[in-house]
């Protein structure tokens, strides 16, 4: 009678217990992350939101509109790179101040021609305002290419300064108006 009890004990020692707790146990987590992948796969996939609402169907004249503006909207958008840059390398030391004079005085006729082809385009009723506001980044450019211009006249560099903040707000109502015109031009950051 006594060997009887004895061979069952020896068998669950505690360390025998504590290792059949754990492959309990870790058999059924697994059980429960396999049923849960089981589960949450077997949604169907057209219940996923997109990230961003669609976009409505432009007119045939919005289309006609924009693409008239792309090219005008390329060359003010190299022009603002251009005369940023050339602040930069200036304030760098890596652009000469005739140099960087040379930058503002074409950036300045681009702005102006932009402004008379833009004046020139007949925007859809549905794109009016955003023509306006393209028009005012358009001038904004002009109006910070003009500060910055007045640096040669009398040598101060105070004017470049002035000119930044024009130059910003321009930017960023090309940037607004570029995003619904051309939503894929300007990433998100």
């Amino acid at each position: 009678m006594s060997e009887a009890r004895v061979g069952p004990r020896r068998w669950m020692t505690p360390k025998m217990q504590i290792l059949a707790v754990i492959f309990l146990s870790l058999v059924g987590i697994l059980t429960f992350a396999v049923s849960r992948e089981v589960t949450s796969t077997s949604r169907p996939v057209s219940t996923q939101l997109s990230p961003r609402p669609l976009r409505a169907a432009l007119s045939t004249a919005e289309e006609a509109y924009m693409g008239l503006l792309w090219p005008i909207h390329g060359d003010v958008e190299r022009s603002a790179m251009r005369m940023s840059l050339g602040q930069i390398l200036y304030k760098t030391g890596d652009l000469s101040r005739s140099e960087l004079k040379t930058r503002m005085e074409q950036a300045l006729a681009t702005y102006r021609v932009a402004e008379t082809r833009i004046l020139a385009l007949e925007p859809p009723t549905s794109l009016r305002s955003e023509h306006e506001q393209y028009l005012a980044a358009v001038r904004l450019f002009q109006e910070s290419a003009v500060e910055a211009i007045k640096m040669f006249k009398d040598g101060r560099e105070e004017h470049l300064l002035a000119a930044y903040p024009k130059s910003q707000e321009g930017s960023d109502k090309i940037m607004r108006v570029g995003g619904r015109f051309w939503p894929n031009e300007f990433p998100p950051n």
